[in-house]
């Protein structure tokens, strides 16, 4: 990315102004950066973990596989999910509060007695399958803001400080250069006028 700038006293301070922001910032963006992949390889872990469980859970399960035929799966249904807003690195992200149930009134002697325990496995395996579904989408808002903020990273690192500083670098030289020019000069023009003095003089 090429800096415009003019070569002039005003453009060297707005561009220094620019580079000290740019300075200032970055070690908080790279902090920023770290705190994001920190909390992306958590959010997945725990996914992961979830997913896990509740796949050790299902596999308990289907050893009832003949049982589980007899149930009815229009007893329990989700109602509602509550979830909360945890702000980490400031990227908001679901939190899970807690999952709402609607079972279905049937009749406790007409069916058989497990149906009690049948409705809390169900409860239990869809609350597990939210909450794992919640960490993913965490684990993908913070890598996105990750990703974000690496670029942002990269760009001040790698393209605008050194930009900043050699433009900086490029006026100042300039700047030297037309000041010794000048001075160089008003000498030529002083020697001269003194030429012309002892001449007249003379």
């Amino acid at each position: 990315m090429a800096i415009k700038f003019q070569y002039n006293k005003t453009a060297l301070q707005a561009l220094d102004k620019q580079l000290k922001i740019r300075l200032r910032a970055l070690p908080t963006l790279q902090n920023k950066e770290m705190a994001l992949r920190l909390e992306v390889k958590k959010a997945k872990d725990e996914a992961g973990k979830l997913d896990k469980k509740l796949e050790e859970k299902m596999n308990a399960y289907r050893k009832a596989m003949d049982l589980w035929e007899e149930f009815d799966n229009n007893l329990v249904k989700i109602e509602d999910i509550d979830l909360s807003v945890k702000k980490i690195a400031g990227v908001k992200t679901p939190v899970l509060d807690d999952v709402k149930f609607d079972v279905a009134e049937f009749s406790v002697f007409n069916k058989p007695a497990w149906y009690l325990d049948g409705i809390a496995i169900v409860k239990q395996l869809a609350k597990i399958a939210i909450e794992r579904e919640v960490f993913i989408r965490k684990m993908e808002l913070l890598d996105y803001a990750r990703k974000k903020t690496t670029q942002k990273v990269n760009l001040y690192e790698k393209v605008q400080i050194p930009g900043f500083e050699d433009a900086i670098r490029k006026i100042k030289r300039f700047l030297e250069d037309e000041e010794n020019l000048s001075k160089a000069s008003q000498k030529i023009v002083k020697a001269r006028l003194e030429q012309q003095q002892m001449e007249d003089a003379a």
